[in-house]
């Protein structure tokens, strides 16, 4: 079956079905949350679309309470998965497309979730409707699973697992090809107490999860203004400062970027930190980015490589400094040869034997995600995108992202980023201004997955 041909044929409709779900603003917003939308207006509304689209072409739909809704497809006792999600990250700064337009230029869609994780989850729906429009009935009930809270907790995950039914095995497209079959434990912990600062003010960060992109400090007195300037200088980097009422606010652009990669954003609070650390001789401030300057976290005693998954990183998320009071968001992301009790209490104590005012407490954690590179699943995936992608070099992989597939047994993230494809330098990853998702790379993801379920559930 070429799939691939069958796919081009309806790229028109996979790029409106796209485009109109990108539209949604679909930010989570405990203001309008309530029963049947626990995430908000915009992700009901998120959720409304992509059952309709489930309705509109024969499918059965189910909604969990808002949380989480299911496009069902073929008969039997064994269940696929697919897991989408709809929600997306907060939308920062600097972007020169409107980020909820989805407009389409030279071959790329653009907007917030494009990429992550709208463009995938559509391939995955446009994958069944191509089986369904074939007359092909998979013998296996496939579900295409859409939760609502993957980027604050995957609370929708959880509910899913107590109310619904619970797939046998399955995929995630929401990360890269070929085969991800290994993710880091993801610990977030806060560092929180009391210690003196010059620091007025410090609010930075919305998530753990993202590389703080933009930052303002204020303190008490004239503005350092020359010292800052050479500090922008020095690290490359742009910046203002505005002295009013005697007090200044120095801000600081860095650049967003996953959590999971911190090294490749740069983040602004830190170096905000840096330089009062510096600059003022603030003591707080220059433990503080003295501890947390390593993003494989090296001062804080946690450094660890895992044969499979590599180093452990550590990304500075939320800060939260103002009345003495430090609030500090840690997001880390570990290999399978450490643990998260281990994690923390290396932290805590790195953290106390310089600014004994704080402690450090877990606020949040999941395990590590292995499954056995040579199993049925894997080797089935694997052998469908290389054949599809003509890719024979690229290594399956282990990642530091999280993705739904470590709520459920025998799950792996399986695209639909491909690895040797080129991205325009004007089209941002995600979680970055500009996010984009190239139309070529929809089109061949949506082939990839009708193979996928054809060849794990229909024969």
């Amino acid at each position: 079956m070429d799939f691939i041909h069958e796919a081009r044929k309806h790229q028109d409709q996979i790029v409106k079905d796209l485009v109109g779900l990108i539209k949604i603003p679909s930010l989570t917003d405990p203001a309008t949350a309530k029963p049947g939308a626990p995430f908000g207006h915009a992700l009901r509304q998120a959720l409304d679309y992509t059952l309709e689209l489930g309705q509109r072409d024969g499918f059965k739909t189910r909604d969990l309470e808002g949380y989480a809704g299911v496009i069902e497809f073929g008969e039997g006792s064994e269940i696929m998965g697919i897991l989408g999600h709809l929600d997306v990250v907060p939308v920062g700064t600097g972007w020169t497309f409107d980020p909820f337009g989805g407009t389409i230029k030279d071959g790329f869609i653009m907007g917030r979730g494009a990429q992550d994780d709208k463009g995938p989850s559509i391939a995955g729906y446009a994958a069944m409707r191509l089986l369904k429009q074939l007359g092909i009935t998979p013998k296996k009930r496939v579900f295409l699973i859409l939760g609502t809270d993957e980027e604050s907790g995957m609370a929708c995950m959880k509910y899913y697992k107590k109310h619904g039914e619970i797939p046998h095995f399955g995929f995630v497209p929401d990360a890269d090809f070929p085969v991800i079959y290994g993710e880091k434990g993801i610990l977030n912990l806060k560092v929180a107490g009391h210690a003196e600062t010059q620091i007025v003010r410090l609010s930075a960060g919305e998530r753990p999860n993202v590389v703080i992109g933009e930052a303002e400090a204020t303190l008490i007195g004239a503005a350092k203004a020359d010292l800052f300037a050479f500090y922008l200088k020095s690290h490359h980097l742009t910046g203002s400062v505005h002295e009013q009422d005697g007090l200044t606010t120095y801000a600081i652009k860095g650049r967003y970027a996953h959590g999971s990669l911190p090294q490749e954003g740069i983040n602004a609070a830190w170096h905000l930190l840096n330089f009062v650390g510096s600059a003022y001789q603030d003591a707080t401030s220059y433990e503080l980015a003295t501890l947390l300057e390593h993003y494989r976290g090296d001062a804080l005693g946690i450094r660890v490589f895992g044969s499979h998954m590599g180093f452990l990183t550590m990304n500075l998320g939320i800060v939260r400094i103002e009345n003495n009071m430090i609030d500090l968001t840690l997001d880390i992301r570990y290999p399978q040869e450490t643990n998260d009790q281990f994690i923390l209490t290396q932290v805590d104590a790195a953290v106390k034997k310089v600014l004994p005012g704080l402690s450090t407490t877990s606020i949040a954690h999941k395990g590590p995600l292995f499954v056995d590179p040579q199993s049925k699943l894997v080797s089935t995936l694997e052998k469908i995108y290389r054949t599809y992608s003509g890719d024979t070099q690229t290594k399956l992989l282990t990642m530091g992202g999280g993705t739904y597939a470590r709520s459920f047994d025998n799950f792996v993230a399986f695209g639909a980023e491909f690895p040797l494809r080129q991205r325009p330098s004007w089209v941002g990853q995600v979680h970055q201004a500009d996010e984009g998702y190239e139309i070529e790379q929809l089109i061949l993801a949506t082939a990839i997955y009708a193979q996928a379920i054809y060849d794990l559930a229909c024969v």
